[in-house]
């Protein structure tokens, strides 16, 4: 069974940073595209950055040159950091990552940004 473990989010101010981590473990996993997505109250969950295998990097206009994210393959681990925060970042971060497998979902964390 593929777990995805994150860590990191919490309260933020507006101008300021957090950092989102998120590991995949199961045995024998080898992870493809990994990503997140964030569901604001009363929102559709959107995506929030991607990484494919090989550091192809996807962001939707909204986070773009404010998000970086990464990925480190050999743990199976993938990574956002979120520069410049907007109290509009407020919302629940979850992590996927793709695998032959079938696409595996965080449990969510929950990102606050007070203005």
């Amino acid at each position: 069974q593929v777990q995805l473990v994150e860590s990191g989010g919490g309260l933020g101010q507006d101008g300021g940073s957090l950092s989102l981590a998120c590991a995949a473990s199961a045995t024998g996993l080898v992870t493809e595209g990994m990503g997140w997505y964030r569901q604001a109250p009363g929102k559709e969950r959107e995506s929030v950055a991607s990484i494919s295998k090989r550091g192809r990097t996807l962001y939707p206009d909204a986070v773009k040159r404010r998000f970086t994210i990464s990925r480190d393959n050999a743990k199976n681990t993938v990574y956002l950091q979120m520069n410049s925060l907007k109290p509009e970042d407020t919302a629940i971060y979850y992590c996927y990552a793709g695998s032959i497998r079938g696409t595996h979902w965080g449990q969510g964390t929950q990102v606050t940004v007070s203005s």
